[in-house]
């Protein structure tokens, strides 16, 4: 009995886990894009009105995100219910678990068939680069180092620093404006 209940309760906690993570990278990828030169050049060429999403199957936790045009990209929640431009599911909660708290890169996820992507291949190098320079921009560069492919040479403490807290600074203004919009009276 008391190995099930520790079952559920780790199973609930990996869930609000993922979903919290994926609330501040929704945050986190709209910030980068108004503030990294690189990420801004890789979104540029979506079209305008693109729509990414990264969620767990079958109904669980996402984030979508919109390409609004010149590499901006605009947090839309995990609730979207909309036409889809390019899809990264991952297959169950302890995949989506593993990518997100740095245990294992997303190219060995994928590559371990833990993630299916729907859409055009190409868009999903580009968001999976973008989501590269966002963990190697805002960890510690330990932890993006389990977290990135490779993690980029050129990136410097004095790039680093900055931009980490401009992004930080910005998910926190997100994540208090998400609070008050949960809070409002229906």
């Amino acid at each position: 009995m008391l190995a099930k209940l520790t079952r559920s309760a780790a199973l609930r906690a990996r869930r609000q886990y993922v979903r919290t993570m994926f609330r501040f990278m929704g945050h986190a990828l709209e910030a980068i894009s108004r503030s990294d030169q690189k990420v801004i050049d890789d979104a540029r060429p979506l079209p305008e009105g693109f729509i990414f999403q990264m969620m767990v199957l079958p109904s669980g936790p996402s984030l979508v995100l919109e390409h609004t045009g010149q590499g901006e990209l605009r947090y839309l929640g995990g609730d979207y219910d909309g036409k889809v431009d390019l899809s990264i599911r991952f297959k169950h909660m302890a995949h989506a678990f593993l990518v997100l708290s740095f245990q294992e890169k997303t190219t060995e996820a994928f590559a371990n068939d833990r993630m299916v992507v729907d859409g055009d291949i190409g868009y999903g190098v580009r968001m999976t680069r973008i989501l590269n320079r966002l963990e190697s921009v805002i960890l510690p560069r330990l932890i993006a180092s389990r977290a990135v492919k490779e993690y980029p040479a050129d990136l410097g403490l004095l790039e680093k620093v900055p931009g980490a807290i401009g992004i930080y600074r910005r998910v926190l203004t997100g994540l208090i404006r998400d609070l008050r919009k949960e809070a409002l009276p229906i």
